[in-house]
């Protein structure tokens, strides 16, 4: 079922080089994030074989279950999507070094406490709701620098940029303004000179849209479907997890 997984990163590395020589920028500035929400431990392999070293989750029940058979391959393990507060001990089991959909006070402040109980640190990206779409988490545009000095007064969680799901358009220019709308963002965070903050990232773009969230500075852009192929579920199944 994976045997094209090869030849598909390869064709997303080509894409990303292409975007990034477009824009005037190194193809070295933006990570491959590999999302592997529904795809079996032995499809990861075959990635991570190929030499990819990024991948992230969704849910943490797959986390958990993907664990054991790709603990033996060196990689880095981030996770994107609504995590519950029910679900941050597990999810600290599974050395995951990033989470890049801190979107709330309550999330952060659960996640501070766990990591203080073991002398923990976890980079954390916040998740901004740019689209204006109820079905997306992610604190509003207008909240989100008040939430990135709440979270960085946590001496445990490490704020290091934005991330975002850009809208589901085949709009290519309504798309790009949620990618602008979070680099313009990222830039004004930055120039507050928050201590202890770090706005370096900004994780936008997938399959459909990394050309324009390239071009608008993405510095990780997270591919599932163009590498795995169609998933049995569709992505708003990912996006609507009830809150805690």
């Amino acid at each position: 079922m994976y045997q094209d997984v090869n030849s598909n990163i390869a064709k997303i590395r080509q894409r990303i080089a292409a975007a990034c020589i477009a824009s005037g920028r190194l193809p070295e500035e933006v990570r491959l994030l590999l999302a592997t929400k529904t795809v079996p431990a032995n499809g990861i392999r075959m990635a991570l074989k190929a030499g990819e070293t990024l991948i992230a989750e969704n849910r943490v029940q797959e986390l958990k279950e993907k664990w054991d058979a790709l603990k033996d391959i060196p990689h880095e393990h981030h996770f994107i999507g609504h995590l519950q507060t029910n679900k941050i001990k597990d999810l600290l089991k599974h050395d995951v070094t990033c989470i890049q959909s801190a979107d709330r006070i309550e999330l952060a402040e659960k996640l501070y406490q766990q990591l203080s109980a073991t002398s923990r640190t976890m980079d954390i990206l916040i998740q901004v709701n740019t689209s204006g779409e109820e079905s997306k988490f992610g604190v509003h545009p207008s909240h989100a620098a008040d939430l990135v000095k709440q979270v960085a007064a946590l001496g445990t969680l490490k704020v290091k940029g934005l991330m975002t799901i850009g809208l589901f358009s085949a709009d290519s220019e309504e798309v790009r303004k949620c990618f602008h709308m979070l680099r313009i963002l990222r830039d004004e965070i930055a120039a507050m000179d928050i201590p202890g903050v770090e706005m370096k990232e900004l994780s936008m773009g997938m399959s459909s849209d990394l050309e324009i969230a390239i071009a608008e500075g993405a510095t990780i852009v997270r591919v599932g479907t163009a590498i795995f192929g169609q998933r049995p579920t569709p992505d708003s199944f990912y996006w609507n997890e009830k809150q805690d």
